[in-house]
């Protein structure tokens, strides 16, 4: 039983993670809580939707799944656009409420707004879609038996190497690439890292891309593996923040281990309290967290 809950802790954190690195870059570069990212998972889902529709009503070769997936070619191709809209969105964003907000306002401002976006981008999703539960495909699934009986779905299998492969492509994104190197510099010292001739206003556009499209392909495999409905974000609001904090502000390694915590914490605690109280572990992490180590696993203490 023990190994059941673990593996579907480490898949849900992997969800989890995915969300959390666009937020902990969002946390260190731009110096507050963005509370409308959670939302960004939502409209990643229901962008593919849209995608995903328009790819099968080609038929033929995109109405295939693929081995013993429940999706093919066609919601790989969704997530892929999903993820280009979900950035456009961020950046809309960006450049007409928290960049102008950033100039004349404070931090708190900033917060509230971020909570006002949340909450226009969520009843947006409800006035298009409804507010009823939405699958990406119907198909039937046989799980898959692995040592000490524990049972994992196909699409879950996906799900975690898709996360190994995000998380490894950013690690060399960020050591290897200028764009990623500089982005190190200005989450560190931003008035330096201009000084020394970055541009920071292009760093922060890619803050928000790769931040969009993590959360982006957070929600399509959140619906992929669970449902679309328009609260997605809205539930996974708490987790992503406890990741983001736990593992520090601007970690991509804090943010995958945060998530990782995060989804086994909740999926352990079903062994000792009732399912209804498994929301709020998150919530407790938090608060533990920022008591003893608010700076975060990998984030430097501050002095």
């Amino acid at each position: 039983m023990i190994l059941q809950h673990i593996a579907d802790g480490i898949l849900s954190g992997a969800i989890v993670s995915l969300g959390a690195i666009g937020l902990s870059f969002t946390m260190k570069l731009l110096r507050f809580a963005n509370f409308s990212h959670s939302e960004l998972l939502t409209w990643g889902a229901y962008g593919a939707l849209v995608f995903l529709a328009f790819f099968a009503s080609f038929g033929g070769f995109f109405d295939r799944t693929i081995g013993p997936f429940s999706f093919g070619v066609a919601l790989l191709l969704a997530m892929i656009c999903a993820s280009v809209v979900t950035s456009i969105i961020a950046l809309v964003l960006h450049r007409f409420v928290f960049e102008r907000l950033s100039r004349t306002a404070g931090h708190m401002t900033m917060v509230f707004a971020s909570f006002g976006v949340a909450l226009v981008l969520r009843h947006l999703v409800v006035l298009i879609w409804g507010s009823d539960p939405i699958y990406y495909s119907n198909a039937l699934q046989f799980a898959i038996l692995l040592p000490g009986n524990v049972r994992v779905m196909p699409d879950q299998v996906f799900l975690l190497g898709l996360t190994i492969i995000v998380v490894i492509a950013l690690h060399l994104f960020m050591t290897r690439s200028r764009t990623g190197i500089a982005m190190r510099g200005v989450a560190e010292n931003p008035d330096l890292a201009r000084v020394s001739g970055v541009n920071v206003d292009r760093i922060i556009t890619w803050v928000w891309i790769i931040g969009a499209s993590g959360a982006a392909m957070g929600g399509v495999l959140y619906g992929m593996t669970v449902q679309l409905r328009p609260e997605l974000g809205f539930s996974l609001i708490l987790p992503l923040f406890a990741a983001a904090i736990l593992g520090g502000a601007g970690s991509l390694y804090g943010a995958v281990l945060g998530g990782l915590i995060v989804g086994l914490s909740e999926n352990l605690s079903v062994m000792i309290i009732p399912t209804t109280y498994k929301p709020a572990v998150p919530f407790l992490l938090i608060l533990a967290i920022l008591y003893f180590r608010p700076d975060g696993i990998f984030g430097e203490r501050s002095r």
